[in-house]
């Protein structure tokens, strides 16, 4: 499961609604939505996204919340290391090989850390 599959999740059971009523009003796959939910599927389009927040009649900050857990939710990730240190890309690797082995103790901590830094990314 994704960090948005999880949102989308807890909203559509906070108002009681099924996926295949959800589905059916923003004009989606009932598959479709159990596939998000489930981290099969990724990112929904811009288009879908908006039409998630409309449906769920959200604003503002957690219309925002939900864009960003949507920015966040690709389940298959891609890292270029090209240029970094071999050291960059040897974590790169190892954490792809040994990510399902992580803890949620460690997992969080590194999510903490990762937060924390500051934003140098290459333009």
């Amino acid at each position: 499961m994704t960090p948005f599959g999880k949102k989308l999740r807890e909203l559509r059971q906070e108002r009681n609604v099924s996926q295949k009523d959800m589905a059916k009003a923003i004009g989606v796959s009932a598959a479709y939505l159990s596939a998000l939910e489930h981290g099969r599927r990724g990112q929904p389009t811009w288009d879908k996204l908006q039409r998630i927040i409309q449906y769920f009649n959200i604003i503002w900050d957690e219309a925002e919340e939900l864009q960003r857990l949507a920015l966040i939710s690709q389940p298959r990730v891609t890292i270029d290391t090209g240029g970094l240190s071999p050291s960059v890309t040897e974590l790169a690797n190892l954490l792809s090989m040994r990510i399902g082995d992580i803890d949620p103790e460690t997992t969080d901590m590194f999510i903490t850390r990762l937060k924390s830094l500051p934003d140098k990314r290459r333009r």
